[in-house]
């Protein structure tokens, strides 16, 4: 082999591992900000361990002093198998351990030893090729440029089109693909040539099964964490939405979590619209900021006086799904298809801000503050965009999490509210797939009076069920907390504590 391909393809090999070691520490981050919340956290803590876990690699490269070809090879294909495999198996002991986190950091660290190992034998194996600054020069380029193009593709390409198993093992046969090339380009420099190449075919076969099964391994590991029969399953752009169906109910999960039972969703609906919209008999524009399920928006559609209703819903896939499925469409009486809404699909903070009409109602109902890119929609500067979106007698209600298993956040977001200027009037219901479930109306000036009529056919909101709604007991009492702020998001951290305790 003439030196400059010797050359090229080593340094082919810095650009697909720099690649691949970047992409598995993005699986870890997502699979653990999917199984445990709080993105911000996790994708910290494993960004964290996994460069301490790169130094450790890097140190322990200057013990390897023979046979550097053999090792990088070998390293190669352990990388491949154990990143390649990281999705799998973890979403697999999420189910069967109750040590996980332990589980997902050990996988993290010894990925990341591994990954450590490779570019130092790299520049090892170059150093008798290159000057040093020029060795330096073009293992960090191709190291970076690597980096670069993981970072871009993963969110944008890899996770959508691919989801999160079949890019692991993709990516592991990448670094599979490397040991072989690297193995038969310099078999007469290889002193375990035999055993290597058994080890690649069959970490290649392995990770080919993985990759062409990957979505009955998905359906298989999602299996055990729900009761029921999975009828659709689908990772979005932003989410990964599931739906279950058994012989009373179909259930809508994002990301683990429960949005709703179709059992007794009314409750959670009619209680989110009606004591905030019967009170507005001249309402004509509404609008709904999340809600990509259409359920409250046909709670709305029950007000004949209401002329249009603006939907802003981050998620394309989930208003669509909503929208064609004739079972889920069903479920929201075909609201998406009435032509006085209008789905958006936006991100509701950047909107709301672009926006400068004004409503008589609106309905903000987004998933819990699990984390800091949600509890953002919570915080007092997007409250102030509210109250700039609101008309003068107009009404805001937030579905607020459970007073009662999370008094802080819910009285946080009371107080939150009140720090932009609105009075409020939180509320609760009794909803039996969720429990205790909270509620906070704000209005800029006027007081809350208890409607005098309801549209026809509601199954649970009348005037003396709002009475007992608005009624808190002592154990769901108020609270002190501090105002959730963009720059300290203390509503997050509240919730994380709270639901710890039951979770």
């Amino acid at each position: 082999m003439r030196p400059n391909r010797f050359h090229l393809l080593l340094l082919f090999s810095v650009f697909v591992v720099a690649t691949c070691g970047l992409i598995y520490e993005l699986v870890a981050g997502t699979l653990a900000s999917y199984l445990l919340g709080d993105s911000v956290t996790q994708f910290s803590t494993i960004i964290g361990v996994y460069l301490f876990s790169m130094g450790i690699g890097s140190w322990f490269s200057k013990y390897f002093d023979k046979n550097l070809l053999s090792w990088f090879i070998q390293i190669e294909i352990l990388v491949g198998l154990i990143g390649g495999t990281s999705s799998t198996l973890l979403f697999f002991l999420f189910e069967q351990t109750e040590s996980f986190r332990l589980v997902l950091y050990m996988m993290v660290m010894l990925t990341g030893i591994f990954v450590g190992l490779e570019i130092p034998l790299l520049m090892r194996i170059l150093e008798n090729r290159f000057e040093f600054k020029e060795l330096v020069s073009k293992v960090f380029t191709f190291d970076y440029i690597g980096a670069l193009l993981a970072s871009v593709i993963f969110p944008l390409l890899l996770i959508p089109h691919l989801g999160i198993i079949r890019t692991s093992y993709f990516f592991g046969l990448l670094n599979i693909g490397v040991a072989l090339v690297v193995l038969i380009q310099f078999s007469k420099e290889i002193n375990w040539f035999k055993r290597l190449q058994f080890q690649a075919f069959v970490s290649l076969l392995l990770l080919l099964a993985g990759f062409v099964y990957a979505d009955r391994i998905m359906s298989f590991t999602e299996s055990m964490a729900y009761p029921d029969k999975i009828i659709y399953a689908k990772t979005t752009h932003y989410q990964r939405i599931i739906i279950t169906k058994n012989q009373r109910e179909l259930r809508l999960f994002l990301n683990g979590n429960l949005q709703f039972s179709s059992a007794d969703e009314y409750r959670y609906h009619e209680a989110l619209v009606h004591p905030g919209l019967a009170a507005l008999p001249y309402a004509k524009n509404v609008l709904v900021l999340g809600g990509g399920d259409g359920l409250a928006v046909r709670e709305i559609l029950k007000y004949p006086n209401i002329n249009r209703i603006t939907l802003v819903d981050l998620d394309k896939e989930m208003t669509s799904m909503f929208t064609q499925n004739s079972m889920l469409a069903n479920l929201n009486k075909h609201s998406f298809s009435n032509p006085k809404v209008k789905v958006i699909n936006a991100d509701a903070f950047t909107w709301a801000k672009s926006h400068t009409a004004q409503f008589d109602f609106i309905v903000v109902d987004f998933p819990d503050p699990s984390n800091f890119s949600i509890g953002k929609l919570y915080s007092n500067r997007f409250y102030q965009e509210i109250e700039k979106l609101l008309s003068p007698e107009g009404i805001v209600v937030i579905q607020s999490t459970s007073p009662y298993v999370a008094p802080k956040s819910f009285w946080c977001i009371d107080k939150t509210l009140q720090s932009v200027g609105f009075n409020t009037v939180p509320y609760h219901v009794y909803v039996p797939s969720f429990g205790e479930w909270g509620y906070v109306m704000g209005m800029k000036k006027h007081d809350y009076q208890l409607p005098a009529n309801f549209p026809a056919g509601l199954k649970y909101v009348n005037r003396e069920s709002l009475k007992q709604m608005i009624y808190f007991p002592a154990d769901m009492a108020k609270v002190p907390t501090e105002v959730n702020k963009l720059n300290n998001q203390v509503l997050v951290h509240y919730f994380e504590d709270e639901w710890a305790k039951y979770l």
